[in-house]
């Protein structure tokens, strides 16, 4: 039996991309999945609302309970923490999956988009975290898991974006931080990147297309994910987890089933040497 089946696990950003895909597979194994983000109707452009998600965890086998949130609103982050807590008697997993994304210079940055960025990275992580741990800490296998890159303090993947990769830094301190603050609890704080860029709304609307066909299917993440939220919360903490390097410690050698175009050079993602 699963080790998530009958778990509750919150995640921030997941009407679509990885952060759906994780909560199909939370469902797949049973466990209680709440769908938060800010599309709840359909979006002209963008595929999927929390409602959608919603019905498809369900069907997955998983229990569903979608809400609405803007990260960025403390008294939304409360409300959606106790409305969890309400329906299912706690919170036994968090995923920081919602971010934001601006791959612009300095100059070509406006503060409004910086904003937006430090808000949903950095801000959102830090106050999902923190409205979650109480409850993490009545928890039997409690885990925070964060979106977010390993630290490389090199200047090559600053001064492109400087903002952005600031603001995803943040998120990564975040972990770094809070794994060793909360370890007397128990609580696994990690983060994990994709080693590739995975085939999102983010990719295709930042990046030529050529780009999103040598990326990889946002189950490798999920699957990843899966793989570390299984693990012993008092025994993996502290870590910056890359999905391929997860998935060959749990035996996996074919990589070929998450490649959206077979046999095409896998384009390296940010923040990866």
């Amino acid at each position: 039996m699963s080790g998530l089946k009958g778990k509750t696990i919150f995640i921030t950003g997941s009407s679509r991309g990885i952060g759906r895909e994780i909560a199909l597979r939370c469902a797949r194994d049973g466990a209680n999945v709440v769908i938060t983000g800010k599309t709840a109707a359909p979006h002209p452009k963008l595929v999927g609302t929390i409602h959608s998600v919603a019905a498809e965890v369900d069907a997955a086998g998983g229990k569903a309970l979608a809400l609405q949130l803007d990260v960025r609103d403390e008294a939304a982050i409360d409300a959606a923490v106790a409305k969890t807590v309400a329906t299912f008697g706690g919170i036994d997993i968090l995923i920081n999956n919602a971010s934001a994304i601006g791959l612009t210079g300095t100059l070509e940055t406006p503060l409004k988009r910086f904003d937006l960025m430090f808000g949903v990275n950095v801000r959102a992580t830090f106050a999902c975290s923190r409205a979650c741990v109480p409850h993490l800490r009545q928890a039997k296998n409690p885990h925070i898991l964060t979106l977010s890159p390993p630290l490389n303090m090199q200047p090559w993947w600053f001064k492109e974006h400087v903002a952005y990769t600031m603001s995803k830094y943040g998120m990564s301190m975040c972990t770094l931080g809070m794994s060793a603050e909360f370890v007397r609890d128990g609580i696994a704080v990690n983060s994990l990147w994709p080693r590739t860029t995975i085939a999102t709304a983010a990719i295709e609307m930042n990046f030529p297309r050529e780009i999103m066909e040598a990326s990889r299917k946002p189950a490798i993440m999920a699957d990843a994910a899966h793989a570390i939220l299984n693990r012993d919360s008092r025994e993996t903490s502290g870590n910056f987890f890359i999905d391929e390097e997860v998935l060959l410690e749990e035996g996996v050698t074919n990589f070929d089933i998450y490649a959206i175009k077979a046999g095409t050079r896998l384009y390296t993602d940010l923040f990866v040497d």
